[in-house]
């Protein structure tokens, strides 16, 4: 059997089911979902190791088309960088939806010249399921696909058909990365993506893009994690809006992210949280870069 590696990006505009997409296929958490657009910010390495073969996702944020601020801009700009060196393009759209900013991914993917898989995702949403086809006909007519795999991410649906796929079109190679690791990212980037996840989720649609996460402090003591963060927002009205009534808001949502890091880093986990104001920091790109903001 020829053993095959290589690096299969996710790409697609913003809340397509990347994310849960690669956790889906990965049998494991990895990258934060939420149902609002742009969760995804940073580009992640989800590594699958098989006997016959190891496939490295790129997961990416979202390609969009809104948005002039320094961060859009770095999205936008992580996102198509990512396209460069990959062996294989996985191209994830929502059925049955085809928006300009889908035709913009697809521009950059024909831009890239790379084979593409185009991954239909949400098809447990599609009833009747016959609706399915005619949409399926027009996406082969848009672009010389390799393959077009209709999945559902959430329930699994199709998910080790995408990893066959991805993986027959990898070129033949040892593994890349050892069989154990899954990831590239530390424990620290982590306990930050946590906390933001939970700032997404539990608060209002605008407030979470205003919203970013440092950790200043991660230390092991007595078998447990001590992690020490800060959430920074760009005006004290986003402050107070953080903490709520009597700091009870925050109480909440930072017991929330504790739980999560426990589950996710299989340890106690203590955490403290501090929110700070760093004015119009995500239209600045010096301050992007001073808060991890680097491709």
């Amino acid at each position: 059997m020829t053993h095959r590696s290589g690096y299969a990006v996710l790409v697609g505009r913003p809340n397509v089911g990347k994310s849960t997409l690669l956790n889906r296929v990965l049998g494991q958490k990895l990258a934060i979902t939420s149902h609002k657009p742009q969760t995804t910010r940073h580009r992640i390495l989800g590594i699958l190791s098989r006997p016959e073969g190891q496939i490295v996702f790129v997961d990416t944020p979202g390609i969009h088309e809104r948005g002039g601020k320094a961060m859009n801009q770095y999205l936008n700009r992580t996102a198509h960088t990512a396209l460069l060196d990959v062996d294989v393009v996985v191209f994830v759209i929502q059925a049955l939806v085809w928006t300009g900013e889908d035709e913009r991914v697809l521009d950059a993917i024909r831009n890239a010249g790379i084979p593409a898989i185009a991954v239909v995702n949400k098809v447990d949403l599609v009833t009747p399921k016959e609706a399915l086809l005619p949409f399926l006909e027009t996406l082969s007519s848009r672009h010389p696909f390799v393959d077009v795999i209709p999945v559902s991410a959430r329930d699994g649906d199709n998910a080790d058909a995408l990893v066959m796929s991805v993986l027959s079109r990898l070129p033949a190679g040892e593994a890349i990365f050892p069989e154990d690791q899954i990831t590239d990212r530390s424990e620290r980037f982590f306990a930050a993506e946590l906390l933001r996840e939970q700032l997404i989720r539990r608060y209002h649609r605008e407030l979470p893009y205003s919203v970013t996460v440092e950790i200043e402090r991660f230390e092991e003591h007595d078998g447990r994690y001590d992690i020490g963060a800060v959430i920074w927002v760009e005006r004290e009205s986003q402050r107070a809006i953080l903490l709520g009534k009597g700091g009870e808001a925050m109480k909440q949502t930072a017991t929330a992210a504790r739980k999560a890091m426990n589950s996710f880093f299989q340890t106690r986990v203590h955490l403290e949280v501090w929110i700070k104001v760093k004015k119009s920091w995500s239209s600045d790109e010096a301050s992007l870069v001073s808060l991890g903001y680097t491709e």
